[in-house]
C-alpha cells in the first residue's frame, strides 16, 4: 500500500476516477436491489449514481488533457487511510437501514478525500476541480435528502415499513417461531415421561437437554436447506437456520432448567409453569407478529401443548 502523501498529482487524479467509478456502481447496485422492495428509494440512489458517473466524467477529462489517455489503476485498497467498506451491496434482499448509512459515510469519506487532495495539488486546474467536487459531494448528501423527502412521501415511508415489516416477520419471525414452538412442545413428552418413569430430576434434566440440543440442530439444518432464500424472499438460510435453531434449543430448555433443582415435585411443578408461560408468550408472538387472533392462537398451541404434555404424563406413568 502507498501512503496518500506520496500520491502524485497523476496518481491522484487517477485514484479519484476510481473512487468515482466505485462509487458509481455501488449506487448502481443499491438502485436495483432495492427497486423491489423499496422503488422509491431505488429512485434516490439512481440519481446518485448518474451524479456519480458525471464526476468521473469530469475527471477523465481533466486527466487527458494533464496527462494523456492512459490512466493507471490505482485502487482504494492501494493507498492506505480509506474505510474497508462491508459488501452489503451484494445481498438480496438488501436493508434500506445499512444502505442509507453506508451510503451517508460513503459521501462523507469521499469528501474528505478532496479536501486532502486539493490541498496537496499544485496545479490550478486540478485544484479546481477538486476544490468543487468536494463541495458537491457536500451538496450531495444534501440533495439526496432533499430527494427522498420529495419522493419519500409519508404514504410512500408507510408503505416501505410495512415492506420491511413483511420481510422482518418472513427472514426472522417465521423460522424463531417455528423452532419455540417445536423445541417448546416436541420436547414436553420425552422430558415429562423421563421423569415420572425415573422420579429422578437429574435423569430428567439430561433428557431435557438432549432433547432441546438435538431438536435444536435438526431444526437449525431443516431450516437452512429449506430454500436460499433467492425466489421466496426468506434472506439468508444461514440466518434463518441459525434463529430457528436456537429458538429451538431455547424453547426445550426453558422447562428442562427447572429440573436442576435436586426435589423432584419441586422440579417438576416449577417446570409445569414454565410450560404455562411458554405456550402463552408463542401465542403473544403468533398474536402480534402473524395476525392471528389471540383467542384462536392460544387455543391453538394450548390444545397442542396439552396433548402432547398427556401423552408424556401417560406414557412416564405407565413406566
Amino acid at each position: 500500500m502507498k501512503n496518500f502523501s506520496d500520491l502524485s498529482e497523476q496518481e491522484i487524479l487517477a485514484l479519484a476516477i476510481s473512487l468515482e467509478e466505485e462509487d458509481h456502481n455501488i449506487y448502481n447496485e443499491f438502485a436495483i436491489g432495492l427497486q423491489e422492495t423499496y422503488p422509491d428509494s431505488a429512485k434516490i440512489f439512481d440519481g446518485m449514481s448518474q451524479e456519480e458517473n458525471e464526476h468521473r466524467h469530469r475527471l477523465i477529462q481533466l486527466y487527458q488533457k494533464k496527462f494523456g489517455c492512459h490512466i493507471p489503476l490505482i485502487r482504494r485498497q492501494d493507498v492506505k487511510g480509506f474505510v474497508k467498506r462491508t459488501p452489503i451491496w451484494l445481498s438480496r434482499p438488501l436493508r434500506i437501514e445499512k444502505v442509507r448509512k453506508l451510503s451517508e459515510m460513503m459521501e462523507i469519506e469521499t469528501q474528505h478525500f478532496y479536501q486532502q487532495a486539493a490541498l496537496k495539488t499544485t496545479d490550478a486546474d486540478i485544484r479546481q476541480l477538486l476544490d468543487d467536487l468536494s463541495v458537491e459531494e457536500q451538496r450531495h448528501q444534501q440533495c439526496a435528502e432533499q430527494l427522498e423527502s420529495h419522493l419519500l412521501t409519508p404514504e410512500i415511508r408507510e408503505k416501505e415499513q410495512k415492506s420491511a415489516h413483511r420481510r422482518f416477520v418472513l427472514q426472522i419471525v417465521q423460522p424463531s417461531l417455528a423452532g419455540l414452538m417445536d423445541g417448546s412442545v416436541s420436547t414436553l413428552a420425552p422430558v415429562f415421561a423421563a421423569a415420572l418413569a425415573t422420579k429422578d430430576s437429574w435423569q430428567a434434566f439430561l433428557v431435557g437437554m438432549a432433547a432441546s440440543v438435538g431438536a435444536g440442530i435438526s431444526m437449525a439444518f431443516a431450516e437452512a436447506v429449506s430454500d436460499n432464500g433467492s425466489l421466496t424472499g426468506r434472506g439468508s438460510p444461514w440466518l434463518r437456520g441459525t434463529s430457528c435453531g436456537v429458538m429451538t434449543t431455547l424453547g426445550g430448555l426453558g422447562h428442562t432448567l427447572p429440573f436442576l433443582i435436586s426435589d423432584f415435585w419441586t422440579a417438576m411443578i416449577a417446570s409445569g409453569i414454565v410450560v404455562m408461560f411458554e405456550l402463552a408468550a408463542i401465542s403473544w408472538v403468533r398474536n402480534r407478529y402473524m395476525d392471528t387472533p389471540i383467542l384462536q392462537a392460544a387455543f391453538q398451541v394450548v390444545v397442542g401443548g396439552l396433548l402432547v404434555f398427556a401423552t408424556g404424563l401417560f406414557i412416564g406413568s405407565a413406566g
